[in-house]
């Protein structure tokens, strides 16, 4: 019993010690310092804010003392100004910054899902082309929340200007202030890197998943590490070079690539190709019908004449569009640094153009947008097309949304391509960007009406419910429905002036609408009868989840030819990387060895993995969730640990590779080495 009494007086006594410790150096010194403290507790709630609105996890611990221990760091050079005027100063100018940055940052995730990096700043300038879809789809009132932080700090300025409450700016209190704000951010972050667990520092350092990195270590730390994975490039341009390419050439070693034939090759070879690059173009609005009216009945009808791939996602990263068409082109992923039309248009790529122009063919692309939006008309130059027609190209007599319709923009390409058929006198191969169906999908008057409604027969009257009517996504069904017409449209000039006869047609989704999964749901579960959305617990509700809404993010891929004699539907999961080794299987042309997607024809491709950038993927058994590490089984079945495992590994090595290649321009050293080979 002694024992226990002397432990607890010597705890008492600890307790005592720190109390004093502190009052001493934490309450007396907020108390003396109230705008420091008012700072770091304002800044610390909008942190907070931006993780409960982005990433839905405000009361998880670890990202919150991260935060606010990183801020006391930022706070504690304060303390380095001789004045409270250079304090001030320097308070308020942190303030605007970090304010403005979750502005930014709530901005950014509400289209991309993701946060912004500094790596982008290049791409900023394409906001002004499409000022109109962020303003009307994509800010919300939610996201100047923040600026209250700063009001708030400009008050607490001037009131204590007003009553006289100055620092105690002597040296030794500027001295102890510093050291006690520093010393305690510092030890802070050091405690908190303890509790963060393997999982999380892998994905700290890979920064494949932005989202987890930020739900995870919070958003300060997640925009430092963002600045030096920004400059990495640039260092490793001087240091990692030779590490790359010896993990890039280990890995072709491996993971030869072989041409496999099989029943499909060479069907099409020799005829032309018109590529459709159809902006957000969803599989879910093909076979969608309103009121017995389908969304894409010319689709419809398409897709069974074609080999039609209803399994297909786009790979794409913040570049986007300009993704799509560079993962199409190479058989490579999007750069998880930045956006490759922007920051690496520079480096040398293997494309299907080339390995079509190496083929005799003449290869032309065409969209009425400036040439310059995206780099499209530098890179469209290294990707190997001999002419880009741009906005210049083209008469902009009708606009709907961000610039030419498609029906405008599809009635003058015609002619240009009959041009090219005859006067080229050779094959072609072309690829077409469309540009009405991207979001906001505002001018609803251009298009012909769709109501997305449903009629129901209540006590013997006929009712008609909104359904998804003037939501998000009924504007955007209302805007594919016009979509699909335009592509009618191009089909009947085509077949007019014969070019049809002997030109396969490939139509690919670029990516998802980026429509939220509110509407989603609202799609599932809404009940006509009582004019409300089911809720979970009710018989017919549908659990719609955050995995069956990535699954949902489908885009449909189309190759039709007039004769209709390859018509197939398949299913297994593909994606756009696997596009250019199964058209170079199709068009019997030479295989990319540096492809990093599969022949989609061959044997292969029901074991295929569809990885995406932040190191998700999703199989025909399964969908893996990079950010979460949790599995969902598309089947009902179990999917083993050692896939998982095996699958992770395989994703987190062509997501390495692909930024390997593009960082350090190998390919042409890869061919180099190639060459000594076989001499």
């Amino acid at each position: 019993m002694a024992s226990i009494n002397v432990s607890k007086e010597v705890i008492v006594k600890y307790l005592k010690k720190i109390k004093r410790f502190m009052k001493k150096n934490y309450f007396e010194f907020f108390k003396n310092e109230p705008l420091i403290l008012f700072f770091v507790f304002s800044v610390l709630f909008n942190t907070l804010l931006l993780r409960i609105i982005t990433v839905k996890n405000g009361l998880y611990f670890k990202p919150l003392f991260i935060d606010m221990f990183l801020i006391f760091i930022i706070a504690s050079f304060s303390f380095l100004f001789k004045t409270d005027i250079g304090k001030r100063r320097y308070i308020i100018g942190f303030s605007l910054f970090l304010t403005a940055l979750c502005i930014v940052h709530s901005i950014y995730y509400t289209y991309y899902d993701s946060f912004a990096s500094v790596s982008l700043l290049a791409t900023s300038t394409f906001v002004v082309d499409v000022g109109d879809a962020v303003v009307k789809k994509v800010i919300k009132y939610q996201d100047f929340l923040y600026l209250w932080q700063v009001v708030f700090i400009l008050y607490v300025v001037y009131h204590l200007k007003k009553k006289g409450i100055e620092s105690k700016n002597t040296k030794r209190n500027r001295k102890n202030g510093f050291l006690n704000l520093f010393v305690t951010g510092v030890v802070g972050l050091a405690l908190m890197a303890c509790f963060m667990t393997p999982v999380e520092w892998s994905r700290f350092g890979k920064m494949w998943n932005r989202e987890s990195v930020a739900a995870s270590f919070g958003i300060l730390v997640y925009q430092i590490n963002d600045v030096a994975q920004s400059l990495e490039p640039k260092i490793n341009n001087l240091f990692g070079h030779d590490k790359a390419l010896k993990e890039v050439v280990d890995f072709y070693e491996e993971h030869k690539s072989v041409a496999d034939k099989n029943d499909y090759s060479d069907i099409f070879k020799g005829k032309n190709v018109l590529v459709i690059h159809a902006e957000s173009l969803q599989t879910i609005a093909i076979n969608k019908s309103f009121e017995g009216k389908e969304v894409t009945p010319f689709l419809n009808k398409i897709v069974k004449e074609s080999l039609y791939f209803d399994n297909f996602y786009s790979q794409v990263g913040v570049g986007t569009s300009s993704d799509a068409e560079f993962t199409f082109g190479t058989s490579l992923m999007p750069s998880n640094s930045g956006t490759v039309f922007v920051n690496y248009f520079d480096r040398k790529y293997n494309t299907i153009q080339k390995s079509f122009k190496n083929n005799g063919y003449y290869v032309f692309s065409m969209h009425a947008n400036t040439g310059d939006f995206w780099n499209r008309a530098t890179m469209h130059e290294n990707m190997g097309y001999d002419k880009f027609y741009s906005k210049s190209s083209f008469d902009i007599d009708e606009t709907i949304g961000l610039g030419l319709s498609d029906k405008s923009f599809f009635k003058q390409a015609v002619p240009m391509i009959k041009n090219i058929r005859d006067k080229k006198k050779k094959p072609f191969f072309g690829t077409l960007i469309t540009l009405t169906n991207h979001t906001p999908w505002s001018d609803l008057e251009l298009f012909d009406e769709f109501p997305t409604t449903w009629t129901v027969d209540i006590n013997g009257q006929k009712v008609t419910r909104d359904y998804i009517n003037g939501t998000t996504l009924g504007d955007y069904f209302r805007s594919v429905h016009y979509s699909d017409q335009s592509l009618e449209q191009l089909f009947g000039d085509l077949e007019k002036e014969g070019i049809l006869d002997d030109t396969v047609v490939v139509i690919y989704g670029d990516h998802d609408a980026r429509i939220s999964k509110k509407y989603y749901n609202i799609l599932n579960n809404y009940d006509p009868y009582t004019d409300e959305v089911r809720v979970e617990g009710d018989d017919k509700y549908i659990d719609y989840n955050g995995f069956k809404y990535d699954l949902d993010r489908k885009v449909p891929f189309i190759i039709w030819s007039k004769d209709g004699k390859y018509k197939k539907k398949i299913s297994n999961v593909a994606g756009m990387i696997d596009v250019s080794p199964t058209l170079s299987n199709l068009f019997g042309l030479d295989n990319n060895k540096y492809s990093l997607g599969h022949d989609l024809f061959s044997s292969k491709a029901k074991d295929n993995v569809v990885v995406f950038t932040d190191g998700s993927y999703v199989t025909n058994e399964a969908y893996y969730d990079g950010q979460s590490g949790e599995v969902y089984s598309i089947k009902g079945d179990a999917y083993s640990g050692d896939r998982i495992k095996e699958n992770s590994l395989y994703a987190d090595d062509i997501i390495k590779i692909s930024n390997n290649i593009i960082t350090y321009d190998l390919i042409k050293e890869l061919e180099g080495i190639d060459e000594k080979n076989k001499s």
